[in-house]
């Protein structure tokens, strides 16, 4: 590379990677394949529109590849293309959510979401979203004793607001989630139910998660987090044909997307997005989605046997939540701590916290990321005893 500033600080960015420990929930490590994709001549080519339906010319191998890269994903989660269709221009999870809000909602109108301080994300409708300044929340929580969701307080929630779209799924949530359970709040109140499965998508993929798709309208999945591809998203919908219009869920979707929110699309992040979606179909991938949740699993075990409280008592995915400021650390020096001995974790707010967001009472733990590097049960014991000497010191 001609410019040596740049070269250099990639150079560095590579060497933190690979001396830190990552337990940052939405963050994993790509494959050479990913990062040859997003680095190749699909990023001079300009695709505005939709295969077969561009608005510049020379776009017959882009056309190709967003067709492949939507194939791939609906086999992918074992999906009928007459049931279901896929959009996968978005560049993002954010701009996704708000897309798929953009669609479905009527400006104004309710839907009803996580909060953020529960372990929600802020394009599900929280006010400091566009999505929350766009639409009203409807936000729903966790019991404050179990730290787990209570769908007979949701039924209630969903039965008052009326929302015209119901949101499942987080950021920070550790349990499964019942997507049955919602898509009967959902058809109660005759809503629409998105369910957001962008930290649990590579475990869906693998097997060691429930799907989503028998219960849901539309499903969005970043695909950078457990997935393992490049920083973009996808927007799945089922074909179906919205009452008192003309035009289906998926059709309103990709209005939504282009022109709506987007121009052309990254066509060099779709091939990245492709790459990834083919490597998460191999035998392989299903044993490092189980062992992602096993080393979740012992990790937060481990923690908790060293006198640390861990939210809702543990977890059933890649991530957990860990209170500090029980043992009188907040969540920002936690973080600082645990970074100054090369684990690299987020300050992230526990359900019902009392301190600001800037300085929290816990962190966010994931494992997807050190899963890929190769770790395993016994290194999540030997990772929680020094995290307990850094954090205790």
């Amino acid at each position: 590379m001609k410019d040596k500033e740049i070269q250099n600080l990639i150079k560095a960015e590579k060497r933190r990677q690979e001396t830190a420990v990552d337990l940052i929930a939405s963050e994993n490590f790509v494959s050479n394949d990913v990062l040859e994709a997003l680095g190749s001549v699909f990023t001079n080519k300009y695709a505005e529109g939709y295969p077969g339906a561009r608005y510049y010319g020379g776009n017959a191998v882009v056309d190709d590849l967003e067709r492949l890269a939507g194939k791939r994903a609906l086999k992918l989660y074992r999906l009928d293309p007459k049931k279901w269709s896929v959009n996968v221009q978005p560049y993002s999870g954010s701009p996704a959510n708000l897309a798929v809000l953009h669609a479905l909602v009527p400006v104004g109108g309710k839907v009803m979401g996580m909060d953020l301080n529960m372990g929600g994300h802020l394009t599900h409708g929280y006010r400091a979203s566009v999505t929350g300044k766009l639409w009203r929340q409807a936000p729903y929580g966790v019991d404050k004793k179990t730290e787990c969701i209570d769908y007979g307080g949701l039924m209630k929630i969903a039965k008052k607001a009326k929302p015209k779209l119901i949101i499942a799924g987080g950021s920070a949530y550790s349990r499964v989630v019942d997507f049955k359970k919602f898509r009967k709040m959902a058809d109660t109140v005759d809503a629409l139910l998105l369910i957001d499965m962008s930290h649990f998508a590579g475990l869906v993929a693998g097997g060691a998660y429930p799907s989503p798709f028998p219960y849901a309208d539309v499903v969005m999945t970043t695909t950078h987090k457990t997935l393992r591809g490049p920083r973009a998203a996808i927007i799945f919908s089922r074909r179906t044909a919205i009452p008192h219009s003309k035009l289906s869920i998926p059709d309103l979707i990709d209005r939504s997307v282009f022109p709506g929110l987007q121009g052309g699309p990254h066509a060099n992040a779709i091939a990245a997005v492709a790459v990834a979606l083919k490597e998460a179909s191999a035998p392989a991938f299903k044993k490092y989605a189980q062992q992602v949740v096993r080393n979740a699993r012992t990790l937060a075990f481990e923690l908790q046997k060293r006198g640390w409280r861990i939210v809702s008592g543990g977890t059933d995915t890649h991530l957990f939540l860990m209170d500090t400021w029980e043992r009188g650390i907040g969540g920002k020096e936690a973080s600082e701590r645990l970074e100054k001995a090369g684990i690299i974790v987020n300050k992230n707010m526990i359900p019902y916290d009392t301190r600001k967001p800037s300085d929290p009472s816990g962190i966010r733990i994931g494992t997807a990321a050190v899963t890929t590097r190769g770790l395993k049960e016994k290194d999540m014991r030997r990772l929680a005893e020094r995290m307990d000497k850094t954090l205790s010191r």
